[in-house]
């Protein structure tokens, strides 16, 4: 039987294995944390890539120097906004995707970085982050009365206005008329949903 001092040891024994325990399990909550944010800077920076990529095909490049040659003045007098379409990818390719490349006036690129530094959901990315944005951005035409983003749709596509105005609604009811130098569209590819709001070209005044 073992003396009162023999029984004071194995309690301290107990207590400092107790003790070591308790620092090894927050050493390891710890690393779980630091894990975590790990995670979600890699989801954040995959969010944001998706939004702007793009692969660029060569029908579509064909296309777009058809538009060139055949209405190069239809193309500066009817150019109403700049878009990207992203692509989903692997987060492991990241550092070996080619972002397409479509040349553009100082005008328009600027155009764009000051609209997304606008942009409350945008102006937080990091300056090469929204330079490859800028540059990976080409023109697209609307009509009068077009529908360029329709309510509930998926959406695949960022733009930002360059010339004429477009009228926002949701669920029928107007929210808002904007003008060159806003990005719309952006809500769809940041957080993954459907269209929230219907976007359509405003006609020009007479």
């Amino acid at each position: 039987m073992g003396t009162l001092r023999d029984l004071q040891y194995a309690l301290q024994e107990k207590v400092e294995e107790l003790r070591q325990r308790d620092a090894l399990i927050d050493e390891l909550e710890l690393e779980l944390d630091q894990k975590d944010e790990l995670i979600q800077r890699l989801q954040n920076e995959l969010d944001k890539y998706r939004s702007v990529i793009r692969p660029a095909t060569a029908q579509q490049v064909q296309a777009q120097q058809n538009n060139l040659v055949l209405q190069p003045d239809q193309q500066r007098s009817k150019r109403q906004a700049i878009s990207a379409e992203p692509t989903a990818f692997d987060i492991s390719e990241l550092c070996h995707v080619t972002l397409p490349f479509y040349p553009k006036s100082p005008q328009s690129k600027e155009l764009i970085k000051e609209a997304i530094l606008d942009n409350d959901f945008m102006k937080n990315l990091e300056l090469s982050q929204i330079q490859e944005i800028v540059d990976c951005m080409y023109p697209v035409d609307y009509g009068k009365d077009a529908c360029i983003i329709k309510e509930g749709d998926v959406g695949s596509l960022v733009f930002v206005m360059e010339e004429g105005k477009v009228e926002v609604t949701k669920e029928g009811m107007k929210l808002c008329t904007m003008g060159p130098g806003k990005v719309f569209g952006e809500l769809a590819i940041l957080y993954n949903c459907t269209r929230t709001a219907t976007v359509k070209k405003l006609k020009a005044l007479e």
